[in-house]
């Protein structure tokens, strides 16, 4: 079954005591995901393409594939072809809506593809496998020289980790925290849309976790920058990670101490409370101004649970996340 949120993890053997050697590179079931600018090799139902490690596109990669673990079918690995060219226009690339499409000469009948307009149509095993990859690779793309030294970095540990050959710094992957909450008062709930969203897009409010703050400090700070809101108790719910680049968002419900809106006009266009009623019409797709949550994601996963007046019950999340 596909759960509320496109990635979770636990599905997939990552296989950390592999990564030393390189990873099963020789293991005749190793296939790769291949991924172009942040795009994702899918077919025409939005799964995913795998590739042999010796397929000849891949001499369009910089660098070798990175492993991801293993799975029942075999090793996974992840490939970034940036060396390629599509002939296609890709103006719309790295806009929040790209629904552009690059087909690359070697899987005429695939595409590469935006990955949150794949999101619903990932298994749990695959959406962990995208997100891990996605993930890896764009932080392979923006370390590829040595903070220290400034130096070229090489891959080790099967891409789990840049080492500089000049001063021997080893740099591994970062993630990055971010809190999104559910700010409710009484029977109301608070959403917001940013500037660059497309018409009729909203969601919950979400920031950065700064250094030195913890999760419900960093709730309670983002909150009341961006709406003037004050937010008092706070409370974790459940988590997801985010390759948009590499992210974990941490879902977090809190109880907001006052109602008035005063928003940050560069982090919002604008924010406001909705009723259990108005959201439920929000998820129906009958709202008159409000579009449904995107499919996939933590937000309308949060919402939804909401709505059903479930947002605080550990029951129903350990249902969601596991199926």
């Amino acid at each position: 079954m596909r759960p509320s949120f496109a990635f979770t993890s636990g599905f997939l053997d990552r296989a950390a005591h592999l990564r030393p050697g390189g990873g099963p590179r020789t293991d005749s079931n190793a296939q790769t995901l291949v991924f172009w600018r942040g795009k994702l090799l899918a077919d025409g139902e939005g799964d995913p393409v795998l590739a042999r490690l010796d397929h000849p596109a891949l001499g369009d990669a910089r660098e070798a594939p990175v492993f991801l673990g293993l799975t029942a079918e075999g090793p996974r690995f992840a490939v970034d072809l940036p060396l390629w060219s599509p002939p296609e226009d890709a103006a719309t690339i790295g806009e929040f809506v790209d629904q552009s499409q690059q087909v690359h000469p070697a899987w005429p009948q695939a595409h590469f593809a935006e990955i949150r307009g794949l999101m619903p149509t990932l298994f749990p095993l695959e959406g962990e496998t995208v997100a891990t990859a996605r993930a890896l690779l764009g932080w392979h793309g923006t370390h590829r020289f040595c903070s220290n030294c400034g130096k070229p970095t090489e891959i080790e540990s099967a891409g789990w980790v840049r080492k500089c050959p000049d001063c021997a710094t080893q740099h591994f992957p970062r993630t990055d925290p971010v809190v999104i909450m559910a700010i409710t008062r009484g029977d109301q709930l608070l959403l917001g849309r940013g500037p660059s969203w497309p018409q009729g897009m909203y969601s919950l409010l979400a920031g950065f976790v700064e250094p030195g703050e913890t999760i419900e400090s960093a709730v309670r700070r983002e909150v009341v920058e961006e709406s003037g809101i004050l937010v008092g108790p706070v409370r974790y719910v459940a988590c997801q990670p985010w390759p948009f680049p590499m992210s974990l968002m941490f879902g977090c419900q809190g109880e907001a101490a006052s109602e008035a809106i005063t928003i940050d006009p560069v982090e919002l266009a604008d924010a406001r409370w909705v009723t259990r009623e108005e959201v439920h019409s929000i998820l129906a797709g009958t709202h008159d101004t409000i579009n449904t949550p995107r499919p996939g994601a933590i937000a309308g996963g949060l919402i939804r649970a909401w709505a059903e007046g479930k947002l605080l019950d550990p029951a129903y999340w350990d249902g969601e996340l596991s199926r």
